[in-house]
Order: structure tokens, then sequence, then C-alpha cells
């Protein structure tokens, strides 16, 4: 089973329709949540990512799967890029704009409500792209892929923030965690029953690692390189077109 036939709701629908579906019901409480389940970890991880991007001094900044906009804020902050956030879900992006306004951003990102499979934008257009813990949400992952490359301006950069796979002794206990109690509290709390048991499924069949690397490759970069955080929980993707 791929990522693509991972839906959550396990409805006729395809899985796009799921996933903006989903986002929408869990909102409200997505900040939340996402600071309680990691333990405020996530704000490490995308704060590794964002690094790589200051480094760079780009101009246009695309965030794919931007959700509430938390990476395209801090795109915004740490940068003079100009930056634009896209996802699926009007509901999180409406949590966004609000963020937005009140750090008084509102001038340099802009929110559009949009596929990752079919990006409204033109070839070349953008320095880099980024896409932090979405891509397992796409419905197909190479065409998304494909796509982030294709308005990538020539020598851009992708950086993709995903969850993979433990190793090690830390393994078992990540899982635990990851499969029955991450669920069990994301459902309390968000009055999802399926949103936070999708997460760990969806998970499950990404790939990662060299495996992800060579995906990129496929699908038009020249290079790419991943690196690993907290024991494997996470891995920074970067390709370079």
């Amino acid at each position: 089973m791929t990522p693509e036939n991972i839906k959550p709701y396990n409805k006729t629908d395809n899985k796009k329709k799921q996933v903006e579906e989903m986002f929408d019901n869990i909102s409200e409480n997505y900040d939340f949540l996402n600071r309680l389940l990691s333990l405020k970890i996530d704000v490490y991880w995308r704060n590794r990512l964002e690094k790589r991007v200051v480094a760079l001094n780009p101009g246009k900044i695309l965030d794919v799967a931007t959700g509430t906009a938390d990476l395209a804020i801090e795109h915004a902050k740490k940068t003079n890029a100009l930056v634009t956030g896209l996802d699926l879900s009007q509901r999180m992006l409406d949590y966004g704009q609000i963020k937005i306004n009140k750090q008084g951003l509102k001038e340099r990102i802009k929110l559009i409500k949009g596929e990752a499979e079919n990006l409204p934008f033109h070839d070349e257009e953008f320095d880099i792209v980024t896409a932090s813990f979405g891509v397992r949400n796409f419905e197909n992952l190479e065409k998304g892929i494909s796509e982030m490359q294709r308005v990538l301006k020539k020598g851009g950069k992708l950086f993709i923030l995903e969850f993979s796979k433990p190793t090690g002794i830390f393994a078992p206990f990540f899982m635990l965690y990851f499969k029955y109690i991450l669920p069990t509290i994301g459902k309390i709390i968000s009055g999802d029953s399926k949103a936070y048991t999708y997460l760990p499924d969806s998970v499950s069949k990404m790939p990662y690692g060299k495996e992800m690397e060579e995906i990129l490759l496929k699908n038009g970069f020249k290079q790419s390189t991943s690196k690993t955080f907290t024991f494997g929980v996470v891995s920074i993707y970067e390709g370079t077109k």
C-alpha cells in the first residue's frame, strides 16, 4: 500500500477531498495539538529547516501544505523574501491569516487555497519551495514533487520536512506513543476520531531516506540529500534543481 492509498476516513471520496475535510475539522485545535503532542519539538525541527533557508538569502519562497502558516511566518520573519503559502484547507488558511495579521506580516505573506499536484504558478517562479509535514498527504506524491520542481528557478532548492522511521533502542518506545497514545490524545482534544489515527498510518507508508532521495532525482532534481533528527523521527530532504 502506498501513501496515496492511505486516507483519513476510508470513504469513496478521493484522498484530496478527505484530507481537506480532515484539516478543516481539526483546524481549531491544530496548533495546540502540534505543540502538545510533539512536546514543542516541532518548533526545533522547523528551525533546523529555516536555518538552511536563511543561508540562501532567497527573494521568493513558496510554502506548500502551509497549514496555519507556521513555516511561512518563519520565512517572513527571518528572511527578506516575499512568501506564498498554499494549502487545501481554507479553514487552516483562515487561522494562519489571523496569526499573520497579528504579527504585522500581511504585506509579506500571501495565502492561497490550492493543490500541490496542480500549483497555480508559472515555471521557475520561486527561489525556494518548502513543505513541512505535508507531502505524505499528497494525493499523488510524485506529481506533487514534480510540480514543486517545475515552479523552482534553476539552481533553486526544495526543502521537505517529514516524519521518517526511527531506529535503534528509541524506536519501539516512539512507535508505542505514535500508534496508541498520540491518536487517543488527538481524538479527545480535536473531536475527530480518525485524524490522529491517519497520522501514524500515513507515516508508515511514506518513503523515507534513500528511497525519498531517489524520488526527488526521478522527478527532475539534479541533487538530493537527507538528514535525520531526533533519533530518526523526522528527516529534512534537500533537492537542487
